[in-house]
């Protein structure tokens, strides 16, 4: 049994969460958790809201809330929307715990002790309209890398490219909307990531198992312009994590806050020891998970983010490990994915641009969106959401393959032999053909999921469910009893276990449909079919199971062009 941690990129508390932000990190991680318990591995999958920084600022005034309350509430719907596409989480934190704000200060005090922090004095942009300076976000304007009309302060949402609020063309306040800016001069605290450069590389390069997607950015980083450059941690804003080192008081740092991008990837560790806490587990408990020096040295940490998020998390939160020269855990895997798409444009949540997470479920349940994210998955490059491609993979994947094949078998079972498992018979050549398909498919299946080839995966599961449909074709259950009802009855138990194989292999993908499956077989079986013969006889003869309800309805032509027709524009 291995230990594996998996960690999914943080979301921004601004709001709720469009499909896009769904597959590039939550969705994907929780297949490969839900796929790593499966076959016996003990598994920490952990996230949480990403509450500090401008973005919950400008959120909760929009909203016409204090910060604190706005993100509470937040926080909230964002769990129900989590439970609702059946994320399985071990524990969904907030960056704002008290956990988050110790461990945080902890990193900055071992950071500064090591010589890795310094104090900078820099000209930021202050607007008198607003009475405050306008760190990141709280500034908008003109890209100069590409032009972007609406670029931030801390990031070009276009081109990605990281900024700073002195770097924008015809700069504004996100506030007010002045353009009656000036530059003062204030203080602030930088990590000296430049210092790390060697370690960090070393660490990189080590790294030939990544995908090539994450392997890229991070040296891009790493070597663009003059090498890795030192980064401000701190902000002076009001919401967040207040400067200290350790429990000590910073000297001129009074009154600031930690930058969200420091303190927000800490808090996997936080909500680790929040679980802990939750769970009223000792220290032990996380630190085992996250200390190489209290067990977490045979754990294997994987991280689930879109393509955005890679420099932090091959870089900064790294430098921050490495700079505190304590035995911290590392990570051994990034999964990254490119964007997907909104119908030949862009989903965004800044913009309301696309289809929303309660969107979503309030049109078809968690599984079919599951099914179709996940086998389009933006793993080598962008893909696009269309409303006929989503109709279409739905109505022959899950409808015409699976559901089918679920809903002949058990209704032709119930007609000629009743609701049991019937006995009698042997299943004969095709059934010894299907079974040798099966072990090389399932194996198959095994070495994409292994690897997190997420898409390959979802098209090697498909062509599993295939398989019993062409079995089932093939065989003609239907014809053969009349001649030789025993031989029929064989070939029906071996397809009702099949069910149970279907399952057990398809529940890290649609997990609802699963439990649907084998609640319907009256069997809690969940054992994973590493022995293919034996798992098509887990069900003996006389085991009673009922006809489930329609596994997945179609989309009506109808349905998609009203749908296509209401997420056209741009969410209010």
């Amino acid at each position: 049994m291995a230990r594996i941690l998996i960690t999914s990129a943080i979301p921004y508390i601004n709001g709720i969460k469009h499909l896009g932000n769904l597959v590039g990190s939550q969705l994907p991680a929780d297949l490969i958790a839900r796929y790593r318990r499966a076959r016996g591995d003990e598994v920490m999958f952990i996230c949480a809201t990403d509450e500090h920084g401008t973005p919950a600022e400008l959120a909760a005034a929009k909203a016409g809330q204090p910060v604190a309350d706005y993100c509470a509430e937040m926080h909230a719907v964002q769990k129900a929307l989590s439970d609702g596409f059946r994320l399985s989480f071990d524990h969904f934190g907030r960056s704002s715990s008290a956990r988050n704000r110790a461990l945080t200060q902890h990193f900055a005090g071992r950071l500064a002790e090591n010589g890795f922090i310094r104090e900078v004095s820099e000209r930021q942009v202050y607007s008198p309209a607003d009475g405050r300076f306008l760190p990141d976000r709280y500034i908008e304007g003109t890209c100069p890398n590409c032009g972007y009309d609406k670029a931030r302060g801390d990031q070009c949402e276009n081109c990605t490219k990281q900024l700073d609020p002195t770097d924008l063309i015809e700069p504004r306040s996100a506030i007010s909307g002045s353009t009656d800016l000036e530059v003062r001069e204030t203080k602030h605290l930088y990590l000296r990531q430049s210092a790390l450069r060697d370690d960090l590389e070393a660490w990189i390069e080590s790294k030939t198992d990544w995908p090539v997607l994450t392997t890229s950015i991070a040296k891009k980083w790493l070597n663009d312009g003059d090498g890795l450059q030192d980064r401000g941690i701190t902000r002076d804003l009001d919401w967040g994590v207040p400067v200290k080192k350790g429990d000590e008081d910073w000297p001129g740092m009074e009154g600031k806050v930690f930058y969200v991008w420091f303190d927000a990837p800490i808090e996997y560790i936080a909500a680790t020891a929040e679980w802990a806490d939750a769970n009223g587990l000792d220290e032990a408990a996380w630190r085992r998970w996250w200390r190489t020096d209290e067990g977490a040295g045979d754990v294997t940490y994987i991280q689930f983010m879109g393509k955005d998020n890679v420099p932090f998390h091959t870089l900064s939160f790294p430098a921050t490990i490495m700079g505190s020269r304590e035995p911290w855990k590392l990570v051994d895997y990034i999964k990254s994915f490119n964007y997907l798409n909104y119908d030949g444009g862009q989903f965004s949540t800044s913009q309301g641009r696309g289809v929303f997470m309660d969107q979503a479920l309030s049109i078809l349940p968690a599984d079919y969106w599951r099914w179709w994210l996940l086998s389009h998955a933006p793993e080598n490059s962008d893909s696009e959401f269309t409303w006929e491609n989503f109709q279409a993979s739905v109505n022959k994947d899950l409808a015409d393959v699976l559901g089918n094949f679920v809903s002949r078998v058990t209704k032709f079972c119930r007609s000629k032999f009743g609701e049991e498992v019937p006995a009698g018979g042997r299943t004969g050549e095709r059934a010894a053909a299907l079974i040798e398909e099966l072990i090389d498919r399932i194996r198959a299946y095994e070495g994409h999921m292994d690897a997190m080839e997420v898409r390959k995966a979802a098209g090697e599961l498909r062509a599993i469910w295939v398989a019993g449909n062409e079995y089932l074709q093939s065989a003609a259950p239907w014809s053969v009893v009349k001649e030789d009802p025993e031989r029929a009855a064989a070939m029906v138990r071996l397809a009702l276990n099949l069910i149970r194989v279907y399952a057990v292999l398809s529940e890290p993908f649609i997990p609802d449909a699963a439990a649907a499956m084998l609640a319907a077989l009256g069997t809690d079986d969940r054992s994973w079919p590493e022995d293919v013969p034996a798992a098509l006889a887990a069900l003996p003869p006389g085991h009673a199971f009922a006809t489930p309800d329609v596994l997945f309805r179609k989309i009506a032509d109808e349905e998609r062009e009203e749908w296509q027709a209401r997420f056209a524009g741009v969410r209010t």
